[in-house]
């Protein structure tokens, strides 16, 4: 969601983090739970003018698509205009060679959403798409198989995976139109409810069976996301995972970067600022890795941006090329 005193791809190679966080650790800073270094650099009115722009997000989150074409950095410094520990860390991003975002409606499975889109754009843009296919198709096989492990029926998933699989599979075969896969489409694609939705209902199970196939992993980390108390992982992956519109936390961020088997790499924009030598205010990186990576599976590292109770793509173009037919999907007065 879009705050505007805090503020709301491609071939992309992950800069190395300024601080690599493991699950036992790391902390998402959500507006239910900001800690003090978060509040610390907010106004009453900054933090109120959050609550208003998040608020504000939910109204008109119907206007919104649901993937947005890349834009510039610029777009959310401006947004985030009346809070400058924001807009230094996005300077801080730029200098490092992140320009742009590629912005995913505020519904609850933007994380969902960033990651899938950003999964299959990497296959699409891969040195060597054969391999990338191929890796891609293996991973989605193999997780047919453990979402049949773990007690989910076929004919609760099977729809969603023919989703998934047939957009990359697109990559170097051509669809009965004789298409083959390209960025219009891929955005096309999701933009599309029925065929984004799917997608998203489909990673929300492998994140679910990662969680429920390796319990004795995730047990310690499991926590009700307002009361902060335990919970058994059936009745967290049923209340809080498989759900649509359900947030995502760190848990479910390492489940389902690991089902896949790709690195994941999450930069954090919150309201603490820790001035580096040149006095520039990094920005904090929470990596998962779980094995991926171009030697591995032919893509690159998945890179998201955080920001209070939003997820988007980080990007290291500033806008992208696309058809007319394709322009007209998206304009960034849309977004949120």
């Amino acid at each position: 969601t879009r705050t505007k005193g805090q503020s709301s791809e491609g071939n992309d190679g992950a800069t190395t983090p300024t601080q690599s966080k493991t699950l036992e650790h790391a902390q998402r800073p959500s507006l239910g739970r900001l800690n003090q270094s978060d509040l610390g650099s907010l106004t009453p009115e900054q933090i109120a003018q959050l609550q208003a722009n998040m608020l504000e997000d939910i109204q008109d989150a119907d206007s919104r698509p649901l993937v947005s074409s890349v834009q510039p950095m610029e777009t959310l410094m401006n947004e985030y205009s009346d809070n400058p520990n924001f807009v230094r860390k996005m300077e801080w991003l730029k200098k490092q060679g992140w320009l742009g975002v590629r912005r995913t409606k505020g519904d609850g499975d933007c994380f969902y959403r960033s990651f899938a889109f950003a999964w299959v754009e990497r296959i699409l843009r891969a040195k060597d798409q054969e391999l990338a296919v191929g890796a891609g198709i293996s991973t989605l096989h193999t997780t047919f198989q453990g979402l049949g492990a773990v007690g989910f029926e076929t004919t609760l998933f099977v729809d969603f995976y023919d989703c998934l699989r047939s957009l990359v599979e697109q990559v170097i075969t051509p669809d009965p139109n004789g298409q083959l896969l390209n960025a219009s489409l891929l955005l096309e694609a999701f933009t599309s409810p029925e065929t984004s939705n799917s997608i998203v209902s489909y990673v929300r199970l492998l994140t679910s069976a990662e969680l429920r196939t390796n319990q004795d992993e995730y047990a310690a980390f499991v926590v009700h996301p307002e009361t902060q108390e335990s919970m058994s992982i059936i009745a967290f992956c049923n209340y809080f995972v498989e759900g649509m519109g359900k947030e995502a936390d760190h848990v479910q961020m390492q489940a389902l970067s690991k089902a896949m088997g790709v690195n994941l790499s999450v930069a954090y924009l919150d309201g603490s600022i820790n001035n580096d030598a040149n006095g520039d205010a990094p920005v904090d990186f929470v990596k998962f890795d779980n094995g991926g990576g171009d030697s591995a599976n032919g893509i690159d590292d998945v890179v998201l941006l955080y920001r209070p109770g939003h997820y988007d793509i980080l990007e290291h173009r500033a806008h992208e090329h696309r058809s007319s037919a394709a322009s007209a999907l998206v304009t960034p007065a849309a977004m949120e």
